[in-house]
């Protein structure tokens, strides 16, 4: 591709090749919007854009419903007032202090959720790849109950710390069964199912030997829930996520060769295993994270991406829009566990349900297409 003036932002529909004639373009089926800089380029569809924005506005809109939704209901300009500084008292902390670092917390993990989705159904290059199916969600909380109920850590940092180092663990094996002349996506996927179904049978067997109060408490935490959000969770995955997101962008070129295959990856300069192996690992950190922190909360990363694909009419898995996509998931289910049901119930109850019913839809696209 020609080269373009520092800083040159343009849209287009074809794009040439060096030296090529009008007669060689490549024409895209969606309007292109074009980034490039010396060393640097950077190619987003005009659809994937205005997704990305739709969905933003719509975070935005649950979250001010889900600020103003509560036992003391407020309307938007109250909501607003407190954001703002204009409103004080009551009204400034229930929103500030109480409802915000929820709705903050929700929006975080569902970004983080749904770029881990992505990684991992990039790199297996099946919609079935996502780390709640591949098991390191299931070692994250393997770890985590290690330390709630083997080592009798009840500190938050000692539980985040532990579903860390499971997550890792997991899925440090799951690469290493899965290696035979690198790592092949299929084969991920299912030494990924085949770890899962060990693991938990031995969370079931921990929990059932464990102590009846530890036992509920463990077991309420594995069913994912936002009940325990405040400012220094968020804090927490502020800081890592400061850490990772950028790593998922130096990454991204790499994935999206990568979903060529590894031949044509290589043919064009990507290191594959070093790659993969990088991906695994910042995506495992993004998902054990989310888990150490709120529990295992499944179905977000598997459903977020494929979503994201069909509204961006993308060939491939779109980063951007699988996180903007886990944002608006994870919020809307959180609002329905806090506000929908007659009860209130942890957002993972909910993501179960929506997500189950969206596999089951997928298992039976997949089927007929197959």
């Amino acid at each position: 591709m020609s080269a373009a003036p520092a800083g040159n932002v343009d849209a287009d529909t074809p794009a040439t090749r060096d030296g090529a004639g009008p007669d060689d373009e490549i024409a895209f089926a969606d309007p292109q919007l074009v980034v490039r800089r010396p060393g640097f380029s950077f190619r987003l569809s005009r659809r994937s854009v205005v997704v990305i924005g739709a969905l933003a506005v719509i975070a935005v809109c649950l979250g001010l419903l889900s600020l103003a939704t509560g036992s003391y209901a407020l309307d938007l300009g109250q909501v607003v007032g407190a954001l703002t500084g204009r409103e004080s008292g009551i009204v400034s902390t229930i929103v500030v202090e109480w409802r915000l670092p929820r709705v903050l917390v929700a929006a975080l993990f569902g970004l983080a959720l749904g770029v881990s989705g992505a990684i991992f159904q990039s790199l297996t290059r099946n919609p079935l790849g996502s780390p709640d199916i591949i098991g390191f969600d299931t070692g994250a909380y393997t770890g985590a109950l290690v330390v709630m109920l083997v080592v009798h850590a009840s500190g938050p940092y000692a539980v985040t710390i532990g579903a860390l180092l499971g997550g890792l663990a997991t899925a440090a094996a799951v690469y290493l069964f899965a290696y035979r002349r690198g790592v092949h996506g299929f084969r991920l996927i299912i030494v990924g199912i085949g770890v899962t179904a060990m693991l938990t049978s031995v969370n079931t067997w921990m929990l059932l030997h464990a102590p009846e109060q530890q036992a509920v408490s463990a077991a309420f935490w594995g069913a994912g829930s936002l009940d325990s959000a405040g400012y220094p969770q968020l804090l927490v995955a502020a800081i890592a996520f400061a850490v990772l997101f950028p790593c998922v962008a130096l990454l991204s070129r790499g994935l999206h060769l990568l979903e060529l295959g590894d031949d044509a990856g290589r043919q064009l300069g990507v290191r594959a295993e070093r790659v993969r192996l990088s991906a695994v690992i910042v995506g495992v950190a993004l998902s054990a994270t989310v888990t150490a922190l709120a529990g295992p909360i499944a179905f977000v990363a598997l459903s977020a991406p494929q979503i994201a694909r069909r509204l961006t009419r993308s060939p491939g898995i779109a980063l951007g829009a699988a996180a903007a996509t886990g944002c608006v998931l994870l919020m809307a289910s959180d609002w329905i566990a806090q506000h929908a049901l007659p009860t209130v119930e942890p957002v993972g109850l909910v993501t179960v349900v929506l997500g189950g019913g969206y596999f089951l839809w997928l298992l039976i696209v997949e089927g007929r297409r197959a």
